[in-house]
């Protein structure tokens, strides 16, 4: 572990040293490193090498969809940090005579997944820097090659843009659980996307620290929907980058009264449903001994089809759908699945079909969020109103929406947070705000002290003053 601390203090050494030449920076300035390492992994070239290298390192999703991941999640990222300030002065409110400056949290230590290496680090990266930060980057075991090659080129070009290099950098290899944990106790602040084991002990680090929490991502279909708009939204979610991401949709509640027509428009959006032995072939493949099977985790349908031993009639399907009417551990496809793999409920109306996602959340999932496909706005807001999540996305495919896309207002990210329903101290999506302190200047304003009447009056017109002090009993 001393080891360990050593090589994490030379690091941090070299961030603070960075961070110290980038304190003056001017927005303009900072925002010309953010481009820098955004171009770093937009460029079509880089992009498509780092997709090749993830896809060849960790197994995961497929590269077409990894080339679209890092360039549009970076695309997207930039430009809402190009659009906010984070330099001086970023709001003023004469009114109350106050006056707010932005200022560096320090050196960031993030964790990221095996799921994303190259996109999530630059993604934490931009937004660490756009505070004028310096960051320091631990990579999952299995794509610290990827993450290193990011991290190489993001300094490359910071150093061609004439920014310190320094500001970003990562663990050498190879990464070790002693190594993230000198890396936890070293830093100012921690920001952690990956297992919940990751996110239990940044908590647990004494250091403060932004945590993410598991998807699982429940989806309603109600009487109104446009079944075949649904269902392409759905397939096209589902099957992006092979169920890799946290938002892919896990499990579908279908109203009673359309239930066999959305079946049929998934079958037709290129679902297959498996019969109940089949769903028992697939549970038995899928897990091993309660762990999801790292064989058919974000594996291509092909490689899912033929290792579940479906039928012919399967191979050609983009994604597979069971019947499930349970929740919790003895009905594992209520959980999250990470692979091509839809749990399918029936609902008798929309009540129903609430309960069922909050009992199917309440088993995992706490916090995340959840989906409706209809017409009927009334539906939206009586889910939005009643279950505890993060995010409720009104007919969008769920991977492409839930961390910010060019047509709804959420914050491009790849960090979703939970709130406290998950475990986690952010209940947004992970943006730059939560990389920046912000000194308050206060000044004096004519005073606004209201009457006691004001006050306290709607509370003695309803109960009265009550006793005075000595007198009761």
């Amino acid at each position: 572990m001393e080891k360990d601390r050593a090589t994490v203090a030379l690091l941090v050494g070299k961030a603070r040293a960075a961070m110290a030449a980038f304190a003056g920076a001017s927005q303009e300035t900072v925002d010309d490193a953010v481009r820098a390492l955004a171009w770093a992994i937009y460029e079509p070239g880089r992009a498509q090498a780092l997709a090749q290298m993830a896809v060849k390192d960790t197994g995961l999703g497929n590269v077409p969809d990894k080339i679209t991941k890092n360039q549009r999640k970076t695309f997207g990222t930039l430009r809402d940090l190009l659009r906010a300030r984070t330099v001086g002065i970023i709001e003023e409110d004469p009114k109350r005579g106050i006056v707010k400056y932005a200022k560096p949290v320090g050196v960031v230590g993030a964790i990221c997944p095996s799921t994303n290496p190259a996109a999530t680090p630059a993604n934490k990266a931009m937004m660490a820097v756009k505070g004028r930060n310096a960051i320091v980057i631990a990579p999952s075991p299995a794509g610290q090659g990827t993450t290193g090659r990011v991290v190489e080129m993001m300094r490359d070009e910071l150093t061609r843009a004439g920014h310190p290099a320094d500001l970003v950098q990562v663990l050498p290899p190879p990464v070790s659980k002693s190594l993230t944990q000198a890396l936890m106790e070293a830093c100012d602040l921690i920001v952690v996307t990956g297992s919940q084991d990751n996110v239990r002990r940044a908590y647990r680090s004494g250091k403060p620290a932004i945590g993410v929490g598991t998807g699982n991502v429940p989806v309603i279909v109600d009487s109104s929907a446009d079944l075949a708009a649904a269902a392409a939204k759905i397939r096209d979610s589902k099957i992006f980058d092979n169920a890799t991401s946290c938002s892919s949709e896990n499990a579908l509640i279908v109203l009673d009264d359309v239930y066999d027509a959305a079946i049929a428009a998934l079958k037709e959006s290129g679902g297959y449903m498996a019969t109940p032995r089949e769903k028992a072939v697939i549970e038995s493949k899928l897990w091993i001994n309660g762990a999801l099977n790292r064989q058919l985790v974000a594996k291509d349908a092909s490689v899912f089809a033929e290792m579940t031993g479906l039928p012919d009639e399967a191979r050609k399907a983009k994604f597979f759908m069971v019947e499930e009417t349970g929740v919790g551990p003895d009905h594992p496809f209520s959980g999250e699945k990470l692979s091509l793999a839809l749990a399918i409920y029936r609902a008798k109306d929309f009540a129903a079909a609430i309960a069922r996602v909050r009992e199917i959340l309440a088993f995992q999932g706490a916090g995340h969020s959840c989906g409706l496909h209809t017409r009927d706005m009334n539906h939206a807001r009586r889910l939005a109103a009643e279950l505890d999540v993060v995010r409720v996305l009104v007919n969008q495919a769920h991977t492409f929406g839930n961390g910010g896309s060019f047509d709804n207002g959420l914050n491009f990210t790849l960090s979703m947070g939970c709130g406290t329903w998950g475990g986690n101290s952010i209940s947004d999506n992970l943006n730059y705000r939560n990389f920046i302190n912000v000194t308050h200047l206060s000044t004096v304003i004519p005073e606004d002290k209201p009457t006691e009447a004001e006050l306290f009056g709607p509370y003695f017109a309803r109960h009265g003053r009550g006793a005075r002090a000595g007198t009761s009993g």
